[in-house]
């Protein structure tokens, strides 16, 4: 906290007296504090699907600018599936389904599906058969007991001996509990009368009810498993922002399931069900984000091939694995790219990506300060608000201590940024000193947030290269005061410095 004498209360922070009073904007990108020009851009590249750069320290809000732009976009309208292709199984094929298409089929799936009903509804014989209904006693119980719980008998009937067979003692009990373990059967197929007409219908066993299926979802389901065998890999209802940050080549870009019996068509998994979708398909219609976007080392330039054709393959990535020979191609992938990296790590970033970023978005250097006003001040009000509510676990904050913070934020402006009049917009730290505050609160059991709390949590909440100066001098007189004896007589720094008079000792 600073020594300088306590400023006025600005205007606008005398409109609360707690941080609960503050509204929070349904809008994510109106809660992004002090980036005006990386707000604003970031809604034209949602708007008109522009790829984006942000450049700058950490917890100064580009995750957060990323995230709030794929909340601006529309929601994904395309599914995307891979289907079995007979001629070819190692070759399948992609299919694109609109949104309307999707639920038609969703809505002809759930009619091949026939209607549920509780076994009691159905024919006696027929819950008889299935196992849900006793034959001695009438009573129902689930179809995975092959003990009536009433009466202590076999529930099916197919076990008792009604001919003269000599050896029916001997073989009776046998059938009667074999017949016992089958439980009835798993599906009964008789007829019935519907609107003056007799048509065929199937009971199913479905867990503790019973399926019904009509001739029409009978039909419906015939007609459904005449399609080709089909995955989907990447849903419609899906979240429009996948987040690739430190993702290895196989979640970056897809891959095929290893098969230890090599996709055999009767041991095995079809190749077309093996396929696994990458971080880049599943970003189609949304936003691919990757922070720390030098650490992809070379996967940058399949991303760049990614937005240049807004399609990529899945393959087999292992040479060993028998995912090696398949292959899908012209999986689509037309998404928005959002990067971040530090300032001294821009030059690691490929020359040929961000010329197409440049080249189709916009490349943005995000703020560290914010000029000390009244309308910013109220804006690190806001942003201790949704801190708070964000986290959940901590009560709200009263203006005392969002002052104190606020000074704390004029304090880092000036240490940091060597900016005067300014305020910082490194809230990351400012988030974890308002958590820190706010744990201290819930241990007090206080009603709110107060200063004290503040004050405490500064002095809890410092970084430990700070505590080991304070405590120590310095961190090289940390380090080697808090070495064991041991240690500093197996380092070679301290062993060569205790034998410099001597040089062949350090080589005996």
């Amino acid at each position: 906290m600073t020594d300088e004498p306590e400023e006025e209360t600005p205007a606008l922070l005398e409109s609360f007296e707690t941080t609960e009073e503050i509204k929070i904007s349904s809008d994510p990108l109106e809660r992004v504090v002090g980036q005006e020009e990386a707000v604003r851009l970031a809604r034209i590249a949602a708007s008109q699907g522009r790829h984006f750069l942000l450049v700058g320290p950490p917890g100064t809000g580009k995750s957060m600018i990323a995230q709030a732009l794929a909340l601006h976009l529309s929601r994904p309208t395309e599914e995307i599936r891979v289907v079995h292709n007979p001629e070819n199984p190692e070759r399948p094929m992609v299919e694109v389904k609109e949104s309307d298409e999707v639920s038609k089929e969703t809505e002809f799936k759930g009619s091949a599906e026939g209607e549920f009903i509780d076994p009691k509804e159905a024919p006696v014989n027929v819950a008889e058969r299935l196992g849900y209904r006793c034959a001695n006693c009438g009573g129902y119980s689930s179809p995975k007991e092959a003990f009536c719980p009433k009466c202590q008998q076999t529930k099916v009937s197919y076990g008792r001996s009604t001919t003269n067979n000599p050896f029916g003692d001997l073989l009776g009990g046998l059938v009667e509990v074999t017949m016992a373990g089958m439980a009835g059967r798993d599906r009964v197929t008789t007829t019935r009368k519907r609107f003056g007409k007799e048509e065929v219908v199937v009971f199913e066993r479905a867990g503790e009810m019973i399926k019904v299926l009509d001739q029409q979802a009978l039909e419906n389901r015939r007609n459904f498993e005449k399609l080709s065998p089909r995955k989907v890999i990447v849903p419609i209802d899906r979240n429009p922002f996948i987040l690739a940050t430190g993702a290895s080549e196989t979640e970056l870009l897809g891959d095929v399931r290893h098969d230890p019996y090599g996709g055999h068509p009767q041991l095995g998994t079809q190749p077309f069900d093996r396929v696994v979708a990458g971080a880049i398909h599943s970003a189609h219609q949304g936003v691919l984000f990757v922070d720390e976007l030098p650490h992809l080392g070379h996967l940058q330039r399949f991303i760049l091939t990614a937005m240049q054709e807004k399609r990529f393959p899945i393959a087999g990535r292992n040479p060993q694995s028998a995912g090696a020979s398949v292959r899908v191609d012209n999986v689509p992938c037309d998404f928005i790219f959002v990067g971040a990296c530090n300032i001294q790590d821009l030059h690691h970033i490929l020359s040929p990506l961000r010329s197409r970023i440049n080249g189709g978005g916009y490349e943005v250097l995000v703020e560290t300060v914010m000029p000390d006003t009244d309308d910013n001040r109220m804006k690190l009000a806001q942003f201790v608000a949704q801190e708070i509510t964000m986290d959940g676990k901590i009560p709200h904050a009263t203006r005392e201590s969002v002052g104190m913070v606020i000074e704390e934020a004029k304090k880092r402006a000036r240490t940091i940024d060597n900016s005067d009049k300014s305020l910082t917009l490194r809230l990351r730290e400012l988030g974890g000193l308002v958590r820190a505050a706010g744990d201290i609160a819930v241990g007090e059991r206080a009603k709110y947030i107060e200063g004290k709390h503040i004050r405490d949590a500064l002095r809890r909440a410092r970084p430990v290269e700070e505590q080991i100066k304070d405590r120590y001098g310095s961190f090289l007189g940390g380090v080697s005061k808090d070495m064991s004896t041991s240690e500093r007589e197996s380092s070679p720094y301290h062993y060569w410095n205790e034998h410099a008079h001597d040089d062949k000792a350090g080589y005996r």
